[in-house]
């Protein structure tokens, strides 16, 4: 609920609007019930009930949900550009080993580093059973599978360290299956690159 991302936000919105979006459903179910029960007895037309409220308001908010998700979901797909930096993170019991396409060969254990306000593609795999990449204040989520690469694109507004996890259940001990992120400014970020332990 405290995006620190592009993407985060988006999905932060999306969670809000759909959370407004149910209540709003809810109330106006409930108002339709109440409306039902103090009908006159008399009154007995449904005809305008079962098309106007039981098809076109389906339809409409369905539609509307329908666009939303896409514009939303056009949003959070990686896309290649200048400023991309590419991190591969690979995850097993118990650990993730990052790699970086800027500085080939340097890798890093359960600590993953990335420049702050610049879009990073992480490169998502596993050398063992399906685990799940997840920084909540960056990004979505995403699988990690067994002789696959997934691709998430996240990014950091400022420098700091996130907490990141496996959100899929892979075996006892995946509680404990945790990463840092750790977001630096430009200068800080040329001396990882360099080699420099930060």
């Amino acid at each position: 609920m405290h995006p620190a991302g592009p993407a985060a936000a988006v999905i932060a919105t999306l969670w809000w609007v759909l959370l407004a979006g149910a209540t709003a459903i809810f109330l106006f179910v409930a108002g339709l019930i109440a409306f039902a029960w103090r009908r006159p007895p008399g009154d007995r037309d449904e005809r305008g009930f079962v098309i106007g409220l039981g098809l076109a308001f389906p339809l409409a908010v369905l539609a509307a949900l329908l666009v939303y998700g896409l514009v939303v979901g056009e949003r959070l797909l990686p896309r290649p550009g200048p400023d991309v930096v590419t991190v591969r993170a690979e995850a097993r019991q118990w650990a993730w080993r990052f790699g970086y396409g800027d500085a080939p060969g340097r890798q890093t254990e359960g600590v993953m580093h990335i420049p702050a306000g610049r879009p990073v593609d992480v490169e998502i795999t596993t050398a063992d059973v399906i685990h799940a990449f997840w920084v909540p204040r960056l990004a979505g989520k995403l699988d990690a599978v067994p002789g696959h690469v997934n691709v998430l694109r996240i990014e950091a507004d400022a420098p700091g360290r996130y907490a990141g996890l496996s959100g899929e259940y892979s075996g006892p001990g995946y509680r404990e299956h945790r990463f840092t992120v750790i977001a630096h400014d430009a200068a800080a970020w040329q001396r990882f690159l360099q080699g420099e332990t930060p």
